[in-house]
């Protein structure tokens, strides 16, 4: 994909979500705010973004976004619990209606057996409910990152259409 079609994603959701009169947070860790640097790369998105929270370390995700120390031992940062807390906490800190959250190994070291590089868990928030995803994202550091960042933003357009 390339940095064409993320700036045509980004102005698609903003269009919806300026439709609706709704705001957009982001919580994300492997993308390292490349889905708030996408959304405000669109000239007008002051109208539909409220804030991103890049929050690398298990520390800045308790802290920033209140996700439980309990969970991030228990599970890990990537996985399902966390990134699920990380979207409903970017919520409950943001004027943002809409919220959406990143965690993954995007490489080249650090996954094991059980959270290979590549795994990337993504959640998508609207209001009161969240929903969540694995995906397995082949490539480098860099697409595995851009990939995130795509599948961010459809999961995002495709949930605020069904609101």
């Amino acid at each position: 994909m390339t940095e064409t079609r993320l700036s045509s994603l980004a102005a698609d959701l903003g269009a919806a979500l300026y439709a609706r009169n709704w705001k957009l947070v982001t919580a994300e860790s492997c993308t390292g705010g490349w889905i708030s640097v996408a959304v405000t790369d669109v000239a007008g998105s002051s109208d539909w973004f409220d804030r991103g929270f890049v929050t690398y370390s298990d520390a800045a995700k308790a802290q920033m976004l209140g996700v439980s120390t309990a969970l991030l031992e228990t599970h890990g940062a990537v996985s399902e619990p966390v990134v699920r807390a990380m979207a409903e906490g970017a919520l409950q800190r943001s004027d943002a209606r809409v919220a959406v959250a990143v965690s993954g190994v995007a490489g080249p070291g650090g996954g094991s057996a059980d959270k290979p590089v590549g795994l990337v868990w993504i959640a998508w928030s609207v209001d009161a409910r969240t929903w969540a995803r694995s995906f397995r994202l082949p490539g480098d550091r860099h697409d595995v990152r851009l990939q995130s960042v795509k599948h961010a933003l459809w999961g995002l357009l495709e949930r605020v259409a069904d609101a």
